[in-house]
């Protein structure tokens, strides 16, 4: 995937620049030790033009994820957000993936940074996962314990874990990997939240050793307002393997269904599925083409 070319620009601490042109330092915190918070959000070609969806809950959670590391946080996100808008327009993107990274200043040593900067680029974007369903693994790296880091922000440093796991994944055969948490219980996927459906109603797993996802929160959302029934639980491997049907969301991600996990092939038709009218729901959700915002 090409993520930018000669003409690309970004946003770079209040000034917009090509991207070839803009540097870092090589002696970054965020470089060095992982130490920055990120988002990923999406934009959508709708019939009122190029729209972010939840622009504002996603800078929202950048800020928390810096509070939470202690990285300064000095910029007002209506602003940003106006960026944001601005970057899609410069390079004429509409159905694009934009984002931004909150990295620190340098210092080498192991404490709270000097200072902070702000990037926010934006790319093409289609469907993640394509239209097929997910082969998903249970993996053999486990979720952070929330005692070591805060499992509620979204910072880079967190992600090497989820890296190790999808590339295990992969090379056993898997689209994607399933992590647990470190009490055994079903957690999420490497960048995506999950949903499973027994007996008619959606159980996805409790806060606390996952990363609350704006998508996730997005269907509980829907669940409202389409009469679905839900419950947040602590999920046991044996009931993820006794589920009907199942599927991850995400911003990148969206929903997706999920054909099997290891060797357990789910027995629902995913046409018929919870999860395939939600994913019907969230899509015309993001393209405007039902204002389910209103509501929710």
């Amino acid at each position: 995937m090409d993520y930018y070319n000669s003409n690309t620009i970004i946003y770079l601490d209040g000034k917009f620049e090509k991207a070839i042109n803009s540097t870092t330092d090589l002696f970054g915190q965020s470089l060095h030790y992982g130490y920055g918070a990120f988002e990923g959000i999406r934009s959508y070609k709708t019939h009122n033009g190029s729209r972010i969806f939840k622009a504002a809950a996603h800078f929202d959670r950048l800020e928390l994820s810096c509070q939470l590391a202690n990285i300064p946080f000095p910029w007002d996100k209506k602003e940003l957000i106006d960026a944001c808008y601005q970057i899609l327009k410069t390079n004429k993107l509409k159905d694009a993936y934009i984002r931004p990274l909150v990295f620190c200043h340098p210092n080498m040593k192991l404490n709270e940074p000097t200072g902070s900067s702000i990037f926010i680029c934006a790319w093409s974007w289609d469907v993640y996962s394509g239209s097929k369903l997910l082969k998903m693994g249970l993996s053999e790296f486990e979720r952070p314990n929330p005692k070591s880091v805060p499992m509620q922000a979204k910072l880079s440093g967190n992600y090497v874990n989820s890296i190790l796991a999808t590339t295990a994944a992969n090379k056993n055969g898997f689209d994607e990997a399933l992590l647990l948490d470190m009490h055994g219980f079903l957690a999420e996927a490497s960048g995506a939240n999950i949903f499973t459906e027994k007996d008619g109603k959606l159980i996805t797993p409790s806060l606390g050793n996952i990363l609350p996802g704006i998508t996730r929160a997005t269907v509980i959302e829907l669940c409202g307002v389409l009469d679905i029934a839900y419950t947040e639980q602590k999920i046991t491997v044996a009931a993820l393997k006794k589920a009907d049907s199942a599927f991850l969301c995400g911003t990148a991600t969206e929903i997706a269904g999920i054909k099997s996990i290891d060797d357990y092939i789910f027995p629902q038709k995913w046409t018929e599925s919870i999860g395939y009218t939600i994913q019907k729901a969230y899509k015309n959700l993001v393209l405007e083409k039902v204002n389910y915002e209103v509501i929710i």
